[in-house]
């Protein structure tokens, strides 16, 4: 694949026909070669073959029908403000997925705008992006080794069918478009999302209220206002309601059992139906 859209939108770009991890694989590079690896540059594949996601879950997709995109950063920024990270590339696949997703949607003649479907696409904090409910892309961010920049990983399932959802509660573009997306058209929306955010975020020294991102996100999260269980670190759980975005990007719940806020960092969320 060429992917000449998706090249303009970073520093450097690489695709790989396979490829074990993304993540793995640019974390070497970015480590072994730094000077080659600047930052914003990205590496993509349509064949991983050992995809990994939040928690150690597996992440595999049949080659050829979801994208691996791995994106290294070098943010010159205070430690504190890099949970938001998972968040600011949440928000950007969101942005560019709903931006796929909405011109997907024809006017079908006879039928009345109200009567005509519509997609709500969502941000699950802290990083997953859902279409009515449904999964389509899971992002892991992690730390190179020597602290000197941040890896985004996405996994974008593009045109798996019924068969190939690695879960109930999956989906692909395929699916909810009924139209194979262009693989490049899709991966440059994110990439330029993503870079907007960022340099905004970087411009504002990593201030999310000012940059805007904190914003964004609460407007994008379909966690706030929802029931939600937690799943702890440390193998607790906490069910309450979601209530908004702290300073530092973690998810503030309230406890049904006892009314207290709390902060949450990290933890694995399900989305409540009663």
């Amino acid at each position: 694949m060429e992917f000449s859209l998706s090249r303009t939108e970073v520093t450097w770009f690489e695709y790989r026909s396979e490829a074990a991890s993304t993540n793995d694989v640019l974390k070497e590079l970015a480590t072994t070669d730094a000077a080659a690896w600047p930052d914003f540059s990205a590496l993509v594949t349509d064949n991983q073959t050992q995809g990994r996601g939040r928690l150690g879950r597996v992440w595999l997709a049949p080659t050829g029908k979801a994208l691996a995109i791995s994106v290294l950063i070098r943010p010159q920024l205070p430690p504190a403000t890099l949970g938001w990270f998972p968040l600011l590339a949440g928000a950007a696949m969101t942005r560019a997925v709903k931006n796929v997703v909405e011109k997907s949607m024809k006017p079908v003649e006879g039928v009345k705008e109200a009567e005509d479907p519509r997609h709500d696409v969502t941000l699950k904090w802290p990083n997953d992006v859902l279409i009515d409910g449904y999964k389509v892309c899971g992002i892991l961010c992690e730390l190179l080794p020597d602290g000197t920049g941040i890896i985004i990983g996405a996994g974008l399932n593009l045109t798996l069918d019924e068969h190939d959802l690695p879960t109930l509660t999956s989906t692909s573009l395929l699916l909810v478009t009924r139209t194979a997306p262009d693989p490049d058209a899709v991966l440059a929306a994110y990439l330029h999302e993503l870079a907007t955010l960022y340099r905004a975020f970087l411009k504002a020294n990593g201030d999310a209220q000012h940059s805007g991102l904190h914003q964004q996100v609460e407007e994008l999260c379909g966690t706030l206002g929802s029931a939600v269980r937690v799943e702890l670190p440390g193998g607790t759980d906490l069910v309450g309601t979601a209530t908004g975005i702290d300073a530092e990007g973690r998810l503030r719940v309230v406890n049904q059992v006892d009314g207290e806020e709390r902060s949450v960092a990290a933890g694995d969320v399900t989305h409540l139906r009663y």
